[in-house]
């Protein structure tokens, strides 16, 4: 019988719900990795190995897939160092790979984090100094090897990173503009929104196309994880013929005959930005974009869709600003403007902004239906979703086709 393990999953807060459900339906391909708790911040899972290659392989949300070595109560920085050497780290890994530490704490009593990392680093070291004289070295840019650990008030938890490189880091990009949204918080977003392929989707402030590319890759069937490396190919279990196998089952979704994914943006070179983007992240069906301003948008598709976007805010709106006016006057006058667009020509639409203006409904004279909060790093964001009803004559118009 194979080995199980205890992974955790961490991923943007807010995003715990959605990375369950997503680990969920990884788990239908083999049915052996099951779904535990959400934590803030996160979702503990176990399974075998493989499932390991799997949540790094097709998951859009985790920000990384990291296996359990021990967990155990501690009073003090020695606790931790007895702890990390016990484990049986050459079991994994190798003297001649590179390591790096981290550690986080919640309500920690030790006076130092820097210390605890040194602990666990020192104790790896000596493990391997005592059997083989030798150690690994600490890089911490481009580790072969992360090796995480994480306190709370009571216990310690030591975690080998089986990513490597975040999740996030899909391997496409090559470019991006200001403040890119990451992959995984937009893939978060559009689960989120209820976005299936097939459904329209427009982003009319594109910016580089991560929410594009995340989803034109979902409707693609392309896996996020298909074209990077992962530190698990580094173990010294690694079955390589397992992991071919596994991505041997990617089965890619026949191109669609009409677009439904639109993009658009008010500067051209994010458009050129865009299409590279989408080139290198292997999507060969037409994605239409259209350099405009927000403002003069219609909708893309007869069939009513959703609308999402991260909308520019304070000095990024001032992009086409002539300087007479105040970010706060430019952005007011900009989603006046945006709201009427999206009243007039959006009936029917589900319209998501995210933002970290938690005062943006105010701005658009909208009332939300729905609000989520999410962490953009540590910036506090919203979701905000707008229904956008036709109005009482055009509802009274459409009874009799009932």
């Amino acid at each position: 019988m194979k080995t199980r393990y205890s992974y955790f999953c961490p991923c943007p807060r807010g995003l715990e719900v959605a990375l369950a459900e997503e680990l969920n339906e990884i788990g239908q391909i083999n049915k052996t990795l099951h779904v535990h708790t959400q934590v803030p911040g996160g979702v503990h899972c176990s399974g075998e190995l493989s499932d390991a290659y799997r949540i790094n392989l097709y998951s859009r949300i985790a920000s990384r897939c990291l296996l359990r070595m021990a967990h155990s109560g501690y009073i003090n920085e020695n606790d931790i160092y007895d702890l990390t050497l016990e484990q049986p780290w050459e079991d994994w890994f190798g003297y001649h790979h590179t390591i790096r530490v981290d550690v986080t704490g919640i309500k920690c009593p030790l006076k130092s984090l820097e210390f605890a990392t040194l602990k666990i680093k020192d104790a790896i070291c000596d493990r391997f100094r005592d059997q083989f004289t030798q150690r690994p070295s600490v890089d911490t840019k481009m580790p072969d090897m992360r090796i995480v650990g994480f306190l709370d008030a009571r216990n310690f938890t030591v975690y080998l990173d089986t990513s490597g490189e975040a999740l996030f880091k899909r391997g496409w990009r090559l470019e991006t503009g200001d403040a890119p949204l990451r992959e995984n918080l937009a893939a978060g977003l559009l689960r989120t929104a209820g976005w299936k392929p097939g459904v329209p989707l427009l982003d009319p402030m594109c910016g580089s196309g991560t929410i594009l590319i995340e989803a034109a890759q979902m409707l693609a069937g392309i896996p996020p994880g298909l074209h990077r490396e992962f530190a698990f190919e580094k173990f010294g279990s690694f079955d390589e013929e397992e992991w071919l196998a596994i991505k041997d089952q990617v089965q890619p979704n026949p191109i669609p005959s009409e677009p439904t994914i639109f993009g658009s943006d008010i500067s051209g070179d994010m458009i050129v930005m865009t299409r590279n983007n989408l080139n290198k992240a292997g999507i060969k069906f037409e994605v239409p974009l259209k350099q405009i301003e927000a403002q003069e948008i219609k909708a893309p598709t007869e069939t009513p869709g959703i609308l999402l976007t991260n909308p520019p805010y304070g000095e990024r709106i001032g992009v086409r600003g002539d300087g007479s006016l105040e970010p706060d006057e430019l952005a007011r006058d900009f989603f006046s403007s945006f709201s009427t667009t999206l009243k007039q020509r959006f009936t029917g639409w589900s319209v998501f902004l995210f933002t970290a203006d938690l005062g943006l409904p105010k701005f658009l004279r909208l009332k939300e239906s729905r609000k989520t909060p999410f962490f953009n790093g540590a910036l506090e964001c919203r979701l905000f979703r707008f229904d956008m009803v036709a109005g009482f004559n055009r509802r009274e118009e459409a009874k009799p086709k009932e």
